[in-house]
C-alpha cells in the first residue's frame, strides 16, 4: 500500500515537469513573522478580557483597537512575503479567523453584558450577534477577492459607539438585531484594502475615523466626547453607502457577464 504523499508531492504530481518552488531560510522567517504578527491579535483579546474584568473599559477597547490595526496591516504583508507559496502547510486564514471572532465579536458581546449597555431584561440579545457572526464566520463565500459579502461582524466598533453613546434599549436593538440579519444577507460590503471603488478616499477618511476612536478610547468622559462621537459617525455613514451603491456595481456586472 502507498504511504500517504505530502502537498509537495502531490503538487509536484498535478504539474509534472514543474519542480515546486524552495524558498530559503529568510523567506521563511519572514513568513513566519508575518504569522506571529497576526498571532499577537491573541494576547490583545486576553488582555481586553482582563482589562473588562478589572474595570478598565477604556483599556479594554485600546487593546482592541491594536488588534483591529493588526487586522488591518496583516493581509497586506501576507501578500507582499506571500505566505501561502512559502508556508503552504499553516492556515493563515483560519489564524485569521480566529483572532477576529475573539477580538471584532466575542470580547465586544463581553462587553455588551458586562457594562449593561442593555436593560436586563434585553441582556439575552447578545447572543443573536454573537451566534450571527459564528454563521457568518463560517461562510465559504463570506469574503470575495475585494469585498466582504453580508455585514463584516464589525461588533468591535458598534459596542465601542453604544458605550460611548449609551442610546434607549429601542435604538440598541434596533442596531443590534438589523446588523445581525445583514449578515444573513448577500450584499457585497466594501473591503477598505483591497476594494479598488474608492479606496483612496476610503482609506484616508478611515485612517482619520480610526485616530478619532483611538482618542475617544483614552478621552471617553470628556465634555466634548459625545459630540466628537456623533459627528464621527458620519464615516460609518459614507461606509455603508458607498458598500450599497458597490453592491449595485457588482450585481450590474455579474448580470452583464451573464448575458
Amino acid at each position: 500500500m502507498m504511504g500517504a504523499m505530502n502537498p509537495i508531492d502531490l503538487a509536484a504530481e498535478a504539474a509534472p515537469g514543474k519542480a515546486p518552488a524552495s524558498y530559503g531560510i529568510g523567506r521563511k522567517v519572514a513568513a513566519w513573522a508575518v504569522h506571529l504578527y497576526t498571532a499577537l491579535g491573541l494576547p490583545l483579546a486576553l488582555f481586553s478580557f482582563v482589562a473588562l474584568n478589572h474595570g478598565f473599559t477604556q483599556f479594554c477597547f485600546l487593546f482592541l483597537c491594536a488588534a483591529c490595526f493588526i487586522d488591518a496591516t496583516d493581509g497586506a504583508l501576507a501578500r507582499l512575503v506571500r505566505v501561502k507559496e512559502v508556508l503552504p502547510g499553516f492556515d493563515g486564514g483560519r489564524l485569521d479567523d480566529i483572532v477576529d471572532f475573539l477580538n471584532f465579536v466575542f470580547v465586544p458581546m463581553m462587553v455588551l453584558d458586562s457594562q449593561g449597555l442593555l436593560s436586563e431584561e434585553w441582556e439575552y440579545v447578545v447572543l443573536v450577534p454573537l451566534m450571527a457572526s459564528g454563521y457568518g464566520f463560517c461562510q465559504a463565500t463570506a469574503k470575495t477577492d475585494d469585498s466582504f459579502v453580508g455585514f463584516p461582524s464589525y461588533w468591535n466598533v458598534v459596542v465601542l459607539y453604544l458605550w460611548l453613546l449609551r442610546p434607549p434599549d429601542p435604538v440598541s436593538l434596533s442596531i443590534l438585531l438589523s446588523l445581525s440579519v445583514l449578515i444573513f444577507v448577500p450584499i457585497h460590503f466594501v473591503y477598505p484594502s483591497r476594494t479598488l471603488f474608492l479606496r483612496p478616499v476610503t482609506i484616508v477618511l478611515g485612517s482619520v475615523w480610526a485616530a478619532t476612536l483611538v482618542g475617544l478610547c483614552c478621552w471617553p468622559f470628556e465634555t466634548w466626547s459625545r459630540n466628537v462621537a456623533l459627528v464621527s459617525l458620519l464615516y460609518p455613514a459614507y461606509y455603508f453607502v458607498i458598500s450599497f451603491i458597490y453592491h449595485v456595481r457588482v450585481r450590474n456586472q455579474l448580470a452583464a457577464d451573464a448575458a
